[in-house]
């Protein structure tokens, strides 16, 4: 039988300055570790640290664009109705330096900070 998702728990956030994320599938709101779903929320210049995560990444930008840096080379920019993936192990850098931005993010595992490795921590 469906089961219907109610609502999305919000979770914190890495970078400055603040965003939102919320999680409508995954660990947090829905115990579910195979995948996880969540809609973000970024202001213009949020900006997050490096990470080397252990899951793949697929982000669909809704309305903004979101820069998506990699380890070498030039930094991908993502708009407003097209997508992107980060595969496992692979280095990237997230932010939004133009506009605020508003995207979902789908992770496969689901994410959790410990999977994401990221840079400083």
């Amino acid at each position: 039988m469906p089961r219907l998702i109610e609502a999305p728990t919000e979770v914190p956030a890495a970078g400055r300055p603040a965003k939102t994320i919320a999680e409508l599938v995954g660990r947090v709101n829905t115990g579910t570790s195979s995948v996880s779903v969540a809609v973000m929320e970024s202001p213009r210049g949020w900006q997050e640290p490096g990470q080397t995560p252990d899951f793949d990444e697929f982000t669909l930008v809704l309305e903004g664009e979101l820069r998506v840096e990699p380890a070498d080379g030039e930094p991908v920019v993502v708009r407003a109705g097209q997508a992107v993936h980060a595969a496992p192990g692979e280095w990237v850098r997230y932010s939004t330096p133009t506009a605020a931005t508003r995207y979902v993010a789908v992770c496969v595992p689901a994410f959790s900070p410990d999977a994401a490795h990221r840079d400083g921590a």
